[in-house]
């Protein structure tokens, strides 16, 4: 009896060394129920990891895990809620906001978070040293250009004592607060900032979930858990690893593979595949984005606004989605999608029409075609699966009306560059709206005073801006409604895009993972994400 007590012990410990060693399993794309590192494939790599200094969704996602904004969005909805702010006052003039922060937070260099950080961080994006304006393209686009400009809007920043902060504004601006949950104006280490200088891009230290660990320029980007950090709980993952792997098909490999664990891009194509296989789900981001072919306004045939409608006439939007989105888009005609305040739906698509862009194209004086360059994204997007291949469908039908558009592309960080210089005679690019509002969209991309760095259709017009800056400082939801309805009639008068698709993003991932909530600004939020 004795000695079956003791085989039974000895086995029991036996089995229970077994069961220990597999859950510490954190090997870069290993399955396990108790899996503790997440590897995350994507398209393209980023491109700075100082979320101020960009623009680029690569870029965000990886920053987001790094970083904490004052205040943010909730899991899948645009409604305001705290984070490194707890609370927030607002003046009944709506042109003081104080916010009161969270104590005990100290950023991943062991520095403290507090009401002088927040001051450091805006004082850089509104007060940049001289001839480094363009680092904070976004800063100037969502709060009017920095200190000193006329349209700049906020007035001051200034620390109270040690947790409140208070930002005084010039006027209202009706998406003051949504703004402040944007990527680029997550809180930053001021001694890290200094420390590093021109490096800080490559060693960015937030108050996030995550570290930064490594960075291995076009392969990969490791982040470690944040053991301090202030949300009790989270992470849950222990190390998180975003691989760049540019071809979708080479990617979806992997994750069937194991060597990744989730991936952006999905083909859509490929969803209903990834959906029958027994070991990968999907997660759905609802639709908060605009897929395009900008024109860039200064070049060539393309300073004529005829030429332009005559192009937008060439593109067979219907065939594009059928083709290549599986029916997860649907036909862009405004440059906002329809679930963002502000879409004007009476505004009447310009229809697939071959006859009448030959006919414009006549009357512009080009009656046997042009030639021109036509640059293909080298990365997938969440609203353009594959660049090259809808480059190739729009070739195609340009072609039909004399049109030869040559067809080019470079590495991600180089086409951004390139594209925001003004090097492109059309380019296709998209938007996810990060803040849920238009503005966001519209004078990111398309106003006046973004030219040389987000507008890289290089349009102008002073009708449009006005109604922007109006709509920018006008509380009332329906007169901002009725002001961004004008604007979107002159945009579509002006033609500096082909507004392409408004597409549904998916991502797919591994069976046992919970946690993950496909927000539809399209960040990448993996605080939350664990295996089961």
């Amino acid at each position: 009896m004795n000695k079956k007590l003791l085989s039974l012990f000895l086995s029991s410990i036996l089995l229970f060394g077994l069961v220990a060693c597999s859950s510490n399993s954190s090997t870069d794309g290993a399955t396990s129920e108790t899996q503790d590192t997440l590897v995350y494939g994507r398209g393209g790599d980023s491109i700075s990891l100082d979320p101020a200094t960009v623009t680029d969704g690569e870029s965000y996602k990886v920053a987001d895990n790094i970083y904490d904004t004052l205040v943010k969005f909730g899991d899948m909805d645009t409604k305001i809620h705290p984070s490194l702010a707890s609370d927030w006052k607002v003046s009944d003039d709506g042109l003081t906001y104080t916010f009161t922060l969270r104590e005990g937070i100290k950023f991943h260099d062991g520095t403290a978070f507090n009401a002088d950080a927040v001051v450091y961080n805006f004082k850089r994006w509104m007060e940049p040293e001289e001839g480094q304006e363009g680092k904070f393209a976004m800063y100037r686009s969502m709060f009017g250009g920095f200190k000193g400009d006329e349209g700049h809007v906020i007035k001051e920043v200034k620390a109270l004592d040690e947790s409140t902060v208070q930002f005084t504004l010039n006027r209202p601006q009706a998406p003051f607060l949504k703004n402040l949950t944007m990527t680029p104006f997550a809180i930053a280490s001021p001694e890290a900032i200094e420390k590093y200088g021109d490096k800080y891009n490559e060693n960015p230290v937030g108050t996030g979930p995550f570290v930064f660990s490594e960075w291995q320029r076009n392969d990969k980007i490791v982040l470690k858990k944040n053991e301090d950090y202030w949300m009790d709980g989270y992470p849950k993952l222990e190390t998180v690893i975003f691989r760049s792997i540019p071809e979708n098909s080479a990617r979806l490999n992997a994750l069937k593979t194991g060597e990744i664990d989730m991936m952006d891009g999905v083909s859509p194509s490929d969803v209903a595949g990834i959906e029958e296989t027994p070991d990968l789900k999907t997660f759905t981001r609802p639709s908060m984005n605009i897929g395009y072919l900008g024109l860039n306004v200064t070049r060539g045939p393309l300073k004529n606004k005829d030429v332009r409608k005559a192009l937008n006439h060439a593109v067979d939007k219907q065939a594009i989605i059928d083709a290549f989105y599986e029916g997860q888009a649907e036909p862009a005609k405004n440059p906002i999608p329809p679930s963002i305040q502000g879409y004007n739906d009476e505004i009447e698509a310009y229809p697939f029409d071959l006859e009448k862009a030959k006919s414009l194209l006549e009357k512009s004086g080009y009656p046997d075609g042009f030639d021109m360059e036509l640059w293909a994204m080298p990365v997938s997007r969440p609203y353009m699966p594959n660049g090259q291949k809808v480059a190739e469908a729009i070739q195609s039908t340009f072609k039909e009306i004399g049109v030869n558009a040559t067809i080019k592309s470079y590495e991600w960080a180089t086409y951004v560059e390139k594209v925001i210089g003004g090097e492109a005679d059309s380019f296709l690019l998209g938007w996810t709206v990060q803040n849920g509002d238009a503005d966001n969209l519209l004078y990111t991309l398309l106003d006046k005073t973004n030219i040389g760095s987000s507008n890289s259709a290089r349009y102008e017009s002073e009708e449009f801006h006005k109604l922007l800056v109006e709509a920018k400082s006008t509380v009332d939801p329906e007169k901002r409604n009725e002001l961004y309805n004008q604007a979107l009639k002159v945009f579509h008068e002006d033609v500096p895009w082909i507004p392409l698709v408004h597409a549904t993003p998916v991502v797919a991932g591994k069976k046992n993972i919970e946690g993950f909530n496909p927000h539809p600004n399209s960040s990448v939020l993996l605080a939350k994400v664990e295996f089961k």
